[in-house]
């Protein structure tokens, strides 16, 4: 595919990075700070940069989009993608409320594009050996699950973008917590039930900077879960527990620790201490990269196999209900 990055900070290079030496070519970049965009295209053989996003999506040959822009962007630019014919890689939350993605949905949908939503810790090694354990019954049938994710923020993080909830929609549980939600209901599925609280305990800002949740299944499946930016150390824990056993996954790789995974077999009918298995994945972050390869075989297939706007629209759902609670 050749392919448009919209936004050059952080994700958009990091996005640039994964593709670099893949089958798929970056033609086109775009970032309202041109110096930005341009610093990037030069590191990327034949690629023009563009101060507006329209450009780039109309750059000749484009097939795809990939969006790595600020929460207020991310709607309204895919929409504009897909009117424009071309396929969308759109970074997560994928919009600052469940309202802006339902065009989004309607143009995918009528038009028959793929919008995958950026979602990657889904492929992490860690996340998908879990869900091959599940998948085989490993667990049996799964009960509960804890997540916690977290940071602790830097200098400053209150007078950055994502302390504004006109243009971040909300704080961490938009930021962080929408991955835990997503891998949660990526195991369990929906949860019809939902309470939760999002204070603000430390950071100056007008968003949350702590979102507790509880999220129940019609099958009384439950998630606990806790994103934070008063982690001061940071955290990724995820376990899952079923009938048969337990599986725990700890940290991300960087500053969150070695990826690793514990798989705590139940012995029946003895019971007592479980019989144990531990995975460690000490390589450097592959999700990036099994994504994009995923979108790629989505958009051969014209298919929406992976996590789209649907999806996303679920979390934020999940999201604005805890909102309401807290009366934010």
């Amino acid at each position: 595919m050749k392919i448009a990055i919209l936004g050059c900070g952080l994700i958009g290079q990091k996005r640039a990075k994964s593709l670099a030496g893949g089958p798929d070519a970056v033609v086109a970049v775009a970032d309202p700070n041109l110096p930005r965009a341009e610093a990037l295209a030069k590191s990327i053989p034949a690629c023009a940069a563009y101060a507006d996003a329209p450009s780039a999506i109309r750059h000749a040959g484009v097939d795809a989009v990939i969006i790595c822009t600020s929460h207020d962007q991310l709607a309204g630019l895919t929409l504009a993608a897909l009117n424009a014919g071309k396929h969308v890689l759109v970074e997560k939350p994928a919009a600052r409320s469940a309202a802006e993605l339902d065009p989004v949905i309607a143009a995918a949908e009528a038009n028959r594009l793929v919008v995958r939503v950026g979602f990657n810790h889904r492929y992490h090694p860690a996340l998908l050996k879990a869900r091959e354990l599940v998948d085989a019954g490993a667990l049996g049938g799964l009960y509960y699950i804890r997540g916690r994710y977290g940071h602790g923020g830097r200098p400053g993080y209150d007078k950055e973008w994502r302390a504004v909830k006109s243009i971040a929609g909300g704080g961490e549980l938009t930021d962080q917590g929408v991955h835990l939600i997503d891998l949660a209901r990526w195991f369990l599925g929906d949860f019809p039930s939902v309470t939760g609280f999002a204070p603000t305990y430390f950071w100056n800002m007008e968003v949350e900077d702590n979102g507790f949740m509880l999220l129940r299944t019609p099958a009384n499946q439950v998630a606990f879960l806790h994103a934070t930016w008063t982690e001061w150390k940071n955290t990724f824990s995820f376990e899952i527990t079923g009938k048969l056993g337990k599986i725990e996954i700890t940290g991300l790789g960087g500053s969150y620790g070695p990826e690793r995974l514990a798989f705590y077999k139940m012995l029946f009918p003895q019971m007592g201490p479980p019989e144990t298995t531990i995975w460690e994945y000490p390589m450097g972050d592959r999700s990036w990269e099994i994504e994009m390869n995923l979108f790629r075989d989505d958009v051969a297939a014209r298919r929406q196999a992976g996590p789209g706007p649907r999806d996303a629209r679920a979390a934020l759902l999940i999201v604005e209900k805890i909102y309401q609670e807290s009366k934010r």
